[in-house]
């Protein structure tokens, strides 16, 4: 936390995650497979995020999406260590997470379980050859998309993802939406269109 947001009393990122209406969130997931939830990170933390792009120094690889047909943009995966906002944020958020997972697993009958400390997620991966950070800040420029693909990085998976709006529709850019696929039975799949909102409060 900065020092000028603990002199106004910002709660911490973990804090802030924990307050959220999880038992809402999870019914939500469960039922819909998706969910949004109020604005988590401030404006300035918003920025401190995007001015990121600017260090190549902060990433471990930066994907042309053009290049592999992805879309019109680029993608680019952070590099340990982890900013401390992206780190604070993916350990609060995967405590919340992992239980609302491991009941996806029993309703599916899978014999999975996910651990509830993020370290100990990360150390299983690790023990499966997975050691790199795969948190990313996506990019776009007028024009850009990103086409409809599933990005999996090693055996290990976690079934939830989470998406930060850094960007505020209407103020930093214009269009766009947020679309989402659901996967159905017999090969079907439905889509659901979200114009995207920033996540700054």
């Amino acid at each position: 936390m900065h020092a000028a947001d603990a002199a106004v009393g910002t709660p911490s990122i973990a804090e802030r995650v924990r307050r959220l209406d999880w038992p809402a969130l999870g019914a939500t997931l469960t039922e819909r497979g998706w969910a949004k939830t109020p604005a988590i990170l401030t404006a300035d933390e918003c920025r401190e995020l995007v001015e990121l792009d600017a260090d190549e120094r902060r990433f471990r690889s930066r994907i042309d999406m053009a290049r592999y047909r992805f879309g019109e943009g680029r993608y680019e995966y952070f590099a340990y260590p982890l900013p401390r906002l992206v780190a604070a944020l993916r350990r609060a958020l995967y405590r919340e997470l992992a239980p609302i997972a491991n009941r996806w697993m029993e309703l599916l009958r899978i014999d999975a379980r996910y651990p509830e400390r993020l370290e100990d997620f990360l150390a299983h991966c690790a023990a499966h050859g997975q050691r790199r950070p795969t948190p990313l800040l996506l990019c776009y420029e007028a024009g850009g998309y990103n086409c409809l693909h599933q990005d999996l990085y090693g055996e290990i998976a976690f079934p939830l993802q989470a998406t930060c709006f850094l960007s505020v529709p209407g103020v930093d850019y214009g269009g766009g939406e947020f679309l989402l696929v659901e996967q159905r039975p017999r090969g079907s799949r439905a889509a659901r269109r979200s114009p995207p909102h920033g996540a700054r409060s």
